[in-house]
């Protein structure tokens, strides 16, 4: 947690609490269903909290904003940014639904109530959000195809991915940009992390 709040140190009471409570809860959940590896486990502040919250030092939320998270996993990067974002409203997909199962169980433990979670595929899902999150499930050109009209008017894409992504980019056909995580976070880790915002 000291990692957290020295490149957020304006959380609340309340989110810090809910910041804190989030390690000995998947610590726990993940000896009985395996969501995060066990090297990452080690470094999760660091390598799910923080790498989500990375989405944070780029852009502002409106109070109200709709995220759908699309293949959350453990509830990355929906969960922490919830708790950072309680004035908006967050939808977690995946289609494993024991690593589902772990994210209410989060949700419940730390009171969040801007958040529902669902075992479903995204092509299932209902509605249009603002805003589209996810932490690399699959290669763009397969995501973007996956997600298609999920999106509210003037939405967008915000994809965390790490490593060499050229030739997925040149398969978009509308505007993005990059932003690179290791301008706002100096750990190693973040080295060659990257978000994409795809405009729609």
């Amino acid at each position: 947690m000291d990692l957290i709040r020295r490149y957020f140190p304006e959380i609340s009471p309340e989110q810090n609490q809910q910041l804190t409570q989030l390690f000995p809860l998947y610590r726990e959940w993940n000896a009985k269903i395996n969501v995060i590896s066990r090297n990452d486990i080690d470094n999760f502040y660091e390598r799910h909290v923080l790498h989500s919250m990375a989405v944070l030092k780029f852009f502002d939320f409106k109070p109200g904003t709709s995220f759908l998270d699309v293949g959350t996993g453990g509830g990355f990067p929906g969960i922490p940014l919830a708790i950072m974002l309680p004035d908006c409203r967050f939808t977690l997909v995946d289609s494993i639904g024991k690593k589902i199962k772990v994210v209410n169980e989060v949700v419940n433990a730390t009171g969040l109530k801007n958040v529902r979670a669902f075992h479903s595929n995204v092509t299932s899902v209902k509605g249009k959000y603002d805003v589209i999150v996810s932490r690399a499930v699959t290669a763009l050109p397969e995501f973007m195809h996956l997600i298609k009209g999920k999106n509210a008017a003037n939405g967008k894409v915000i994809y965390l991915k790490g490593g060499d992504f050229e030739e997925e980019l040149k398969t978009l056909s509308t505007d993005y940009i990059i932003y690179d995580i290791k301008t706002v976070f100096g750990e190693e880790f973040f080295e060659t992390k990257k978000i994409v915002s795809i405009k729609l």
